[in-house]
């Protein structure tokens, strides 16, 4: 049988910037194809060229053995090609089964009426193997994020897709939802589909796939047999170094700077009290659902407490207003970071200066060249690549973005960091510089607690943990307790 699918030749510029030279890419039927390589890579952009999205500027596309002129996403549809991208593209109004038949859907009446009842039963069909818990007549903002994943696999299904890509599927997901996506994958090769899997986290990567094409500065570097290439052999080969691995410092001094006391929200977060002193990196850990995010954004004043108080350096900061928070020195890095963190269409220049405007402002008027000038300095401390702080925020990788996020509390004089989740989304190597970033600020003195999902990232930070459970921080671990058992065995709920 031919290959599934042959990319030769992929080239692509925005302006004067080249963003992929030359990309080749083969998939087979029936495969699960990893595409690896940091942000900024080209993998996005390759992808969005696949599904229709953008024009390649040259190079070739064959599926099933057949030439393809790919160029919009319904050529990419006719050609048996579906998306399903990082952030859904879903109507949280309509249900499931509207969902599934959006753009395609099932008349009666000579075309007059949408045949609500057979979409339905269709849908239902759809779901059968996939997930038949998912009710077809439910809305779906009523679903998981891994439910509604599953309803963009079924849309791909009906819609006959042979090629499915997905990009960073389980960025949302809890391990025994990645276990059923697992399961619903391997389904699907057995029906012969193939499936593109982009993930920055290698050991899905090495789960799900068998093989994969690494690209590196829009480059192909080379398609790898995953079974017989270890780990730090991909890694490397997508960063262009080695990553060493760095032993743990601590910084932590024994002034305490922030202290909660009986912090309450609802049955969220139910009498959180905790110390962080100077320098310190405190980790929260927990199972999704646990209240780690809810303490954070009370921390913050983003949300009001029902009780409990918040000190800084020993002195209450009132609640009901973020604005007090930040002025006591706080700054928060949100969870999600493209919907709470930026404003995407704005530059780097604008999102540094949203806490502090005052910082670089005289009579009223922005001194521009001022707040270029700052910016600049504190994106060339930070690596930002490419370092163009009057680019968007939006155009730059999730890692920069985040750079440029921290950059914002450096330049509001920010003495807490409130990090959740400061590496979703983020390949290896800006993992390792956001790791970097963290331990330089603590060796400043300044102090940060981190909300994190990723067991060994909460290893590598932390120089104590906070265990949360159902609401409740349920145990403290600090140096020589803090491993991947004994978190895990203080988060799970008993029985």
């Amino acid at each position: 049988m031919p290959p599934r699918l042959v990319l030769s030749g992929i080239e692509k510029s925005f302006g004067p910037l080249r963003v992929l030279h030359g990309v080749a890419l083969t998939v087979q039927p029936g495969e699960v194809h990893g595409l690896l390589g940091e942000n900024g890579a080209g993998k996005s952009t390759l992808l969005n060229i696949l599904s229709g999205v953008f024009r390649a500027d040259a190079g070739t596309v064959e599926v099933d053995g057949q030439p393809r002129a790919i160029q919009s996403p319904r050529d990419a549809a006719s050609a048996g090609i579906a998306m399903i991208h990082q952030e859904l593209q879903q109507v949280p109004e309509l249900t499931v089964a509207q969902n599934i038949f959006l753009g395609a859907a099932l008349r009666r009446g000579a075309g007059l009426f949408v045949d609500r009842s057979a979409q339905e039963a269709e849908s239902r069909r759809l779901l059968a193997d996939l997930d038949p818990s998912i009710d077809v007549a439910a809305p779906i903002r009523s679903l998981r994020v891994a439910q509604r994943q599953i309803i963009e696999i079924a849309k791909a299904l009906r819609a006959r897709a042979r090629l499915i890509a997905m990009d960073e599927p389980t960025s949302s997901l809890t391990p025994k939802e990645f276990d059923r996506l697992v399961q619903v994958i391997d389904r699907l090769r057995a029906q012969g589909v193939s499936v593109i899997y982009v993930s920055h986290k290698m050991d899905e990567v090495y789960r799900v796939c068998q093989s994969a094409t690494i690209l590196r500065d829009g480059r192909l570097v080379g398609r790898v047999d995953l079974p017989e290439t270890p780990v730090a052999a991909v890694i490397e080969r997508m960063v262009g170094r080695e990553l060493t691995h760095v032993t743990h410092h601590s910084f932590a001094r024994d002034r305490v700077v922030l202290e909660t006391r009986g912090l309450s929200r609802g049955k969220a977060v139910q009498d959180a009290s905790l110390q962080l002193r100077e320098g310190e990196v405190l980790c929260i850990a927990g199972l999704v659902g646990s209240g780690r995010t809810e303490l954070l954004r009370l921390i913050a004043g983003v949300d009001p407490a029902d009780a409990g108080s918040v000190l800084v350096d020993g002195q209450v900061i009132p609640g009901g207003d973020p604005r007090r928070r930040i002025r006591a020195g706080l700054g928060l890095l949100p969870e999600e970071r493209k919907r709470d963190g930026i404003i995407r269409h704005r530059p780097i220049t604008t999102n540094i200066a949203l806490p502090a405007m005052h910082r670089v402002s005289r009579l009223g008027l922005i001194r521009r060249a001022h707040l270029k000038a700052r910016s600049e300095d504190l994106m060339r401390d930070m690596h930002l690549r490419p370092l163009d702080v009057t680019r968007p925020i939006g155009s730059f990788s999730g890692g920069n973005q985040q750079k440029a996020i921290i950059g914002r509390w450096l330049a509001a004089d920010t003495r807490i960091f409130l990090f959740d989740e400061p590496t979703r989304g983020i390949d290896v190597g800006a993992k390792a510089e956001i790791y970097a970033l963290i331990e330089g600020l603590a060796r400043a003195g300044r102090s940060i607690l981190v909300v994190s999902s990723e067991l060994p990232e909460v290893i590598r930070l932390a120089d104590r943990v906070l265990v949360m459970r159902e609401g409740r921080i349920a145990a403290e671990l600090g140096p020589g307790q803090i491993t991947e058992e004994n978190i895990a065995r203080n988060a799970i709920p008993a029985g």
